[in-house]
């Protein structure tokens, strides 16, 4: 099913706009003082750089011509593969990212738990996959007030088990739930994570859906990315047969009249690592007679990185489908605060503000206490303190106490939940926006 017959996704772009009216203060570790008191919107418009008007280190900004690239490129791939998106919010926790990605074509905005679903709410997401299971009484009953006030709320979640249906059966009913909820059957697979490991287990969770008063079945969802690490041919052979095995339950259930005549059945799955495989399942080998939007629900190609995606994306370094590579859009700073020996240096980044648990920051740029930013090569980052990061020096190295450091960043989902609000720059190091985040 084409994405464009699908009602587009809507944000109270009022609330979004007013994060632009925060007060900049001390509560933002790197804002310059020089500018508390003045809203976000105000500082923007002095264009104030990065390196000359107080910022103070470390400092991870985006980078706005990366970011346009990667939203505007994963746009097109998408529409070209026959496939919706429904990018995971995890990912950054920025309203102001999800109005981007909306305005690019995203159908919906996919989130992991009921914390993440209030702050979307709070800033008028109308259409949320929740790639999970909800069985919280005090989520469900809040969430039924939010589908009962709001009519143009779209919103389904996972459930692989008959004990999850009962639960949300009979939260919802006790909440005196008006609007069924959508659920999806996941499908899991043995090592995995979540999801029913068999078809018997997923026909006893639709019947159970099926009884319920409150749930309705929306199609079948599930994650390759728990199953597969790598992009070797194995890896990519184990994913394949996961997505196969997904739309053959799609298949299975429609069969079996669990769906209404000409519903719509959404088939759902996709991180950033091989989306190339999910879109080339979930779009192609359906029965006619079906009506299958399928929708990936891939996240961090909004900002890639220069570690495990650009290693692993079909997008990245090594691409495996058509399409301009994704660039990485996250950069840290950091200054040198300590040079003990020529081999060692000490940088003021640590675990509180850049992502380790999937490779550590690469030292790309070196930009002198005198100004002039230049490529950096042969330094290696070799481990992270709290608040130091260790750089090991060569020969001859021009690092020296009081410069800067630039530094990619791997796995961007475990570097925004470090920073509440992030500078976007252009390539001139003029911060031109704010971005503001909700962990």
């Amino acid at each position: 099913m084409d994405s464009e017959t699908i009602t587009p996704c809507r944000m109270d772009i009022a609330a979004v706009d007013a994060i632009h009216q925060e007060l900049l203060d001390w509560r933002f570790k790197s804002a310059p003082s020089a500018l508390w008191g003045r809203t976000l919107a105000e500082a923007t418009a002095g264009r104030p750089r990065l390196f000359d008007d107080g910022f103070v280190g470390p400092i991870v900004v985006l980078e706005s011509a990366a970011l346009e690239h990667n939203l505007a490129t994963f746009a097109s791939w998408c529409a070209a593969h026959g496939v919706a998106l429904a990018p995971h919010g995890k990912t950054t926790m920025a309203p102001q990212l999800f109005a981007r990605q909306i305005e690019h074509g995203a159908v919906g905005i996919t989130a992991a738990n009921a914390g993440q679903l209030r702050v979307y709410r709070a800033f008028g997401v109308s259409r949320i996959l929740l790639a999970n299971q909800l069985v919280d009484p005090a989520g469900l009953r809040w969430l039924a007030g939010e589908l009962d006030a709001d009519p143009g709320f779209e919103f389904s979640c996972w459930v692989d088990s008959v004990a999850g249906a009962r639960l949300m059966t009979e939260a919802l009913t006790a909440a005196g739930a008006r609007r069924q909820v959508e659920v999806l059957v996941e499908l899991g697979a043995d090592g995995g994570r979540t999801g029913v490991r068999d078809s018997a287990t997923a026909l006893e969770v639709a019947e159970a859906v099926r009884d319920s008063p409150t749930l309705r079945l929306a199609g079948v969802g599930g994650y390759e990315g728990a199953l597969a690490h790598d992009a070797s041919e194995d890896s990519r052979r184990t994913v394949e047969s996961y997505i196969d095995t997904l739309r053959t339950l799609a298949i299975s259930l429609a069969d079996k009249g669990f769906f209404e005549p000409g519903q719509r059945i959404i088939a759902t799955a996709g991180g950033s690592a091989f989306f190339d495989q999910v879109a080339e399942g979930l779009a192609n080998g359906w029965p006619d007679r079906l009506n299958v939007l399928p929708v990936l629900r891939s996240g961090a190609y909004l900002t890639h990185d220069d570690g495990f995606y650009r290693g692993i994306s079909p997008l990245g370094a090594t691409p495996r489908t058509e399409g301009a590579p994704l660039r990485s859009a996250l950069r840290a700073w950091a200054q040198v605060s300590s040079k003990p020996s020529p081999e060692l240096a000490l940088l003021t980044l640590g675990r509180r503000d850049a992502s380790f648990d999937q490779g550590l920051p690469e030292p790309q740029w070196h930009r002198p206490a005198g100004g002039g930013t230049a490529k950096l090569t042969g330094h290696t980052v070799t481990a992270l303190n709290d608040q130091h990061a260790f750089l090991a020096l060569p020969a001859g190295s021009p690092v020296e106490v009081g410069d800067w450091v630039g530094l990619g960043l791997s796995h961007p989902c475990t570097v925004f939940d470090k920073w509440s609000l992030i500078p976007v720059v252009d390539e001139g190091e003029n911060v031109v926006d704010f971005i503001r985040t909700y962990f």
